[in-house]
């Protein structure tokens, strides 16, 4: 039997499934990392959805199965997963990770997706960055920068660009699939109260060597001022 396939919801259908009481994954023993971003990567778009169904290299395929018609079809389906089901992924994520805490410890998000994709699934690096001169492949992009005045109620378009210039960062590449993680925050301190997401997001002068017009005359500019 072919594996179930359902599309992404998509504008009222997304709003329909998705609103109300009993929706979206539910948290159980520190689940909320994986939670957060299983519902990111999959519940409203199909940029990743090779990870439910095409056979990697190194792909677990019991873990790919778990994954597809246990967690993101049913959230497709009905806008709801039971914790049972995200355990169940966590189990088997504890046997391939050799590490026992991730049935019950809070993990960073990139810690979850570089097991999943990198050690279980087999997935190529998504990113590509480079910094003083120097490459790295990575699957994500997580935000770290300090406390901007000028920024009191940012949107995601800003603290990207304003993270990888004081990082020192290009992309080396236009990415496939851009997955950023927001700026960490603890229960006794907060950098935003609010970030706005952003529809659209502009990487133009985030990549190496892109052509881009100048800021003054509109022709193609040669010389960049940080």
């Amino acid at each position: 039997q072919a594996p179930e396939s359902l599309p992404p919801l998509q504008k009222e259908a997304a709003v329909r499934v998705l609103r109300g009481r009993m929706k979206g994954i539910q948290g159980h023993c520190n689940s909320c990392y994986m939670d957060a971003t299983l519902f990111s990567l999959f519940s409203c778009t199909s940029v990743l959805d090779s990870m439910l169904f095409k056979p990697f290299p190194l792909c677990d395929r019991n873990v790919q199965s778990i994954l597809r018609d246990e967690i993101v079809n049913p959230l497709r389906r009905s806008g709801f997963v039971h914790a049972g089901s995200v355990m169940h992924l966590r189990e088997q994520l504890t046997d391939k990770g050799q590490c026992s805490s991730f049935t019950n410890a809070e993990k960073d998000p990139e810690e979850f997706l570089n097991l999943i994709m990198h050690q279980v699934l087999g997935i190529e690096p998504l990113l590509r960055l480079q910094s003083g001169g120097r490459e790295q492949d990575c699957y994500c992009y997580q935000i770290f920068m300090d406390q901007q005045e000028d920024l009191v109620v940012p949107d995601v378009q800003q603290l990207v660009e304003h993270s990888f210039l004081s990082s020192k960062l290009k992309l080396v590449e236009i990415p496939s699939c851009f997955i950023i993680q927001m700026p960490r925050f603890g229960k006794e301190y907060k950098m935003f109260s609010k970030i706005i997401p952003s529809l659209e997001l502009d990487i133009t002068d985030l990549l190496l060597d892109s052509p881009r017009e100048c800021c003054l005359c509109g022709d193609v500019a040669t010389l960049e001022c940080l």
